[in-house]
């Protein structure tokens, strides 16, 4: 399931902007069939404009209510009745996707035997500090077992005792979740610390779901400003 909203606080309009020849959204729709990962493949999206250019490629496209928060809200009401186990949550703004950090994120659903974990998802090391205080760029740190214990816009974890070597993790944006992780997602209600941080991996912690985190070294480009979309444009030549 790709979410897709046409209007973006930073960069209105991003996900229609030309990437080599093609708009942003449909580059991200293809590279996800292109994994050969999954059954199908969906765009979910508010905006007629994209519905339009996804459907014109023969693309597989839901339209859905505009008023969602956020786009795991938007996937919950497209898949409530699918007859599916795993929903994969892959952001529209990231068409350079790579198979095999998916493919990572999906096997954790297949080692889960006793079914405990809710979700899973990815994080990429960093160590330039810049990037680690950049308030856009939600880090994440967890516990021995590499499950999720907090995401932050701030750097966590702090840097009081620079003598202890501790790793940063971003937090890329994609998640695999099981169906009834995702349907109740959609009824609880926003707690602070979401609120705060405006991140909605949050809610799942709040409410005591157990998040897999996966590491890749994979950065990727995900285009958030219309800088990001000028380095992707160069990427894809």
């Amino acid at each position: 399931m790709i979410p897709a909203r046409y209007q973006a606080s930073r960069f209105p309009a991003k996900l229609m902007q030309d990437l080599g020849g093609k708009p942003v959204i449909v580059r991200t729709y293809e590279a996800a069939l292109q994994t050969k990962l999954f059954d199908e493949v969906y765009v979910v999206t508010d905006s007629k404009i994209i519905f339009d250019t996804v459907s014109a490629i023969g693309g597989q496209v839901i339209m859905s209510k505009k008023e969602h928060e956020s786009g795991s809200d938007r996937i919950a009401e497209a898949v409530m009745e699918m007859d599916v186990d795993i929903v994969i949550n892959v952001q529209g703004d990231e068409p350079f996707i790579d198979g095999k950090s998916l493919q990572k994120v999906i096997q954790v659903f297949n080692k889960d035997h006793t079914k405990e974990i809710d979700l899973a998802s990815l994080m990429t090391p960093i160590t330039d500090w810049e990037e680690i205080s950049n308030p856009n760029t939600v880090k994440v740190i967890v516990d021995n077992q590499d499950f999720a214990l907090y995401f932050s816009r701030s750097p966590i974890p702090y840097p009081r005792d620079n003598n202890v070597d501790a790793k940063y993790y971003k937090h890329k944006g994609i998640y695999a979740f099981r169906k009834r992780a995702l349907l109740d997602f959609k009824h609880l209600p926003m707690l602070p610390l979401e609120a705060k941080e405006k991140i909605e991996a949050i809610r799942f912690l709040e409410y005591g779901k157990k998040i897999k985190m996966v590491e890749t070294d994979v950065s990727g480009i995900e285009i958030d400003t219309p800088e990001d979309l000028e380095r992707a444009k160069k990427a894809w030549k």
